[in-house]
């Protein structure tokens, strides 16, 4: 099947077209409008810098229930005895940049370029997407960012400097989301951390009937 090339128009093909991978679409910008367009159907961008940009649908999808979430004894006893202070959209520029440079200073790769940062700190502006910071004193341990649509938190990166300190920011997070009577966390990916917190994957089709449930 071929994979689709987007026009100048914010306007994405049916994710069920999408390859075993989860590639759908490919080209277009990362504009406000098509970003929401896209995570409004469960989209999202991944592509290294010398790629055009690259839009997915995974299938099976995995996501975290707000009310599955679970937090070990261990961990939690840990953060409270940490000296961590939580904040939220403080300083989101520098939690992108930290998801991204954390990586490329273990000399991993990143999808995290300098046009999605810029493009993320754009939604961040327009009032989509949020960052979550940890701090130990005046230095950031942790955090992470993502896009909030509707009852929905798109998880997008979390990054760690100190022991901990995603863990703290995502614990936080889910606190801070519940309040708002948040329903779950699209993690995209599957990776056994997330696993860990009670995150599972549900059908495709499970989480586009969700997305219609949630996202007004």
């Amino acid at each position: 099947m071929p994979i689709f090339q987007l026009t100048e128009d914010p306007v994405f093909p049916d994710p069920t077209l999408a390859e075993k991978n989860g590639l759908l679409a490919v080209g277009g910008d990362l504009s406000v409008n098509r970003l929401i367009a896209a995570y409004s159907k469960g989209i999202f961008p991944w592509y290294s810098e010398d790629e055009p940009p690259l839009w997915w649908f995974t299938d099976p999808r995995l996501v975290l229930f707000l009310d599955e979430f679970k937090v070990s004894k261990r961990l939690a006893r840990t953060l409270r005895n940490s000296d961590f202070q939580v904040t939220f959209n403080k300083d989101f520029k520098q939690v992108i940049n930290q998801c991204a440079t954390v990586r490329t200073d273990q000399g991993e790769g990143t999808w995290i370029s300098e046009e999605m940062q810029q493009a993320y700190c754009r939604l961040h502006h327009a009032g989509y997407a949020h960052s979550v910071e940890c701090w130990s004193g005046n230095q950031l341990a942790g955090g992470l960012y993502g896009i909030l649509l509707g009852k929905i938190f798109f998880g997008e990166s979390m990054f760690t400097r100190i022991s901990n300190g995603s863990k703290a920011a995502l614990v936080a997070l889910v606190d801070h989301l519940q309040k708002k009577a948040v329903q779950l966390i699209d993690c995209q990916m599957t990776t056994e951390h997330l696993i860990t917190f009670g995150a599972r994957e549900i059908s495709g089709t499970h989480f586009r009937d969700l997305l219609k449930l949630h996202i007004k």
